[in-house]
């Protein structure tokens, strides 16, 4: 059975006591799960509303500092982390900005740091389930290609491994809050196919054991450390 979306993350990385930067963290839920693993964890992210959403459901006020701001230019220091995360955000920035952000994810490592990205392929029964709203084909494959150009200018591959992951989701109405909390301009889309995508979530979703469903997302996995 496919693994839970954390589960290579956890399996390549030890955050404890270290400096952990996650970088379009939205709601903050994975900077939190890093802070209770013993991280220093501070999410990054350009929506004001999101950010609000991580600080209110952030049990305390210490556990993570959210910064407002973009990949491209993150307000940090030189050397500021130990590990910086983009975990499935790096096609959520502007393909002619992707360079900068990962050209800013080396300044802002430490000599010995690593760089953690784990990004959805646009293949498997979840990327089709949300095909209609908003088709990632183009934005997922930039990714990757600004990956392989940042491993030839910036970056030594330790980890390239491809596995398929389970994404769960309550009930339909979660998967209408999420999708459109990541992108609100996506609330329209989905009101129109909304008939379809609730045939498409029945039909391609596996019912859970005391309720949800999960749904199959292919992922590539790339641990890197900055070039010498």
């Amino acid at each position: 059975m496919p693994g839970k979306p954390t589960q290579p993350l956890d399996e390549l990385l030890e955050v404890g006591g270290r400096d952990v930067l996650d970088v379009g963290c939205g709601e903050g839920w994975l900077a939190r799960r890093l802070a209770s693993a013993g991280a220093r964890a501070v999410g990054l992210d350009p929506s004001a509303a999101a950010l609000e959403r991580a600080r209110g459901d952030d049990p305390s006020d210490e556990a993570v500092r959210y910064v407002e701001g973009a990949a491209e230019a993150l307000p940090f220091a030189d050397g500021s982390f130990d590990v910086v995360i983009f975990f499935n955000s790096l096609h959520h920035v502007a393909p002619e900005s992707m360079d900068a952000a990962l050209g800013e994810a080396a300044r802002v490592l430490r000599g010995d740091g690593r760089l953690y990205v784990q990004e959805p392929l646009a293949e498997g029964p979840s990327f089709e389930l949300l095909r209609p709203v908003n088709d990632e084909t183009p934005v997922r494959r930039a990714a990757q290609q600004a990956l392989e150009r940042a491993l030839q200018e910036r970056f030594v591959e330790l980890v390239s491994r491809d596995v398929v992951l389970a994404v769960r989701h309550r009930d339909f109405d979660a998967l209408r809050t999420h999708t459109i909390n990541v992108d609100p301009s996506r609330a329209a889309a989905f009101s129109e196919h909304e008939s379809h995508l609730h045939t498409a979530f029945e039909h391609l979703g596996r019912p859970l054991e005391g309720g949800g469903y999960e749904f199959d997302q292919a992922f590539r996995i790339n641990l890197l450390a900055p070039g010498s």
